[in-house]
């Protein structure tokens, strides 16, 4: 799917037809074009575009040599879409124009990040309950696991503790309420993944 790759602002609300709506503000663009791929060369067809500029000095020798073979200088974020490559050419600006009001999207971005979470944070799990049976230390905990001699492990896959967020998640079917050329700002519906200044891939 084409798209673009933005930056999420924040959350606020807005009225549309007397109804108040939770959205999310994301700054999306101006992107750049730094390599258009084709199937005679690359075996398939994409347009790379590049988002938010990046110091020369923190930028790897090979990346520079990239964005100065495309005219362009270097980006932090760099992400291939599924443009027609025939429409687009080395250095072309693609801004907020791309999108407009009323346009379905899906967005991707990484999680939050929340480090090892029990199974009562993680999965939603009630706990254990009551201090009967002698269990007064035991509220938070997954209870019984089930197994015995057969099959003598646990199964991959079960819910139990772990690593929480700070994973890649596409919610999918969000409107594009508003659209700010100005600022560069996309309003859409509902929330998407990510803290605060993290970056987004707007899908159309």
């Amino acid at each position: 799917m084409p798209g673009l790759i933005g930056k999420k602002v924040g959350m606020t609300s807005i009225f549309v037809d007397d109804k108040m709506l939770a959205c999310t503000l994301v700054e999306v663009g101006p992107c750049v074009v730094t390599q258009i791929k084709t199937i005679e060369k690359d075996g398939y067809e994409a347009v790379q575009i590049g988002f938010e500029e990046k110091k020369e000095k923190h930028t790897t020798k090979p990346l520079q040599a990239h964005f100065s073979k495309a005219g362009v200088t270097p980006k932090r974020v760099v992400k291939e879409f599924d443009f027609n490559p025939a429409e687009y050419k080395l250095g072309d600006v693609i801004t907020t124009d791309f999108f407009q009001e009323g346009d379905i999207v899906s967005v991707v971005g990484k999680t939050k990040g929340k480090g090892f979470q029990g199974v009562v944070k993680r999965h939603g799990f009630a706990g254990v309950g009551g201090q009967t049976h002698g269990q007064h230390n035991r509220l938070r905990h997954p209870g019984s696991m089930g197994a015995c001699s057969f099959p003598s492990r646990v199964f991959k896959g079960k819910k139990l503790g772990g690593q929480t967020g700070g994973t890649q998640v596409t919610v999918q079917n969000l409107t594009v309420l508003k659209v700010y050329p100005e600022q560069n700002l996309l309003v859409i519906s509902g929330s998407v993944p990510g803290s605060n200044g993290s970056y987004l891939l707007i899908k159309k």
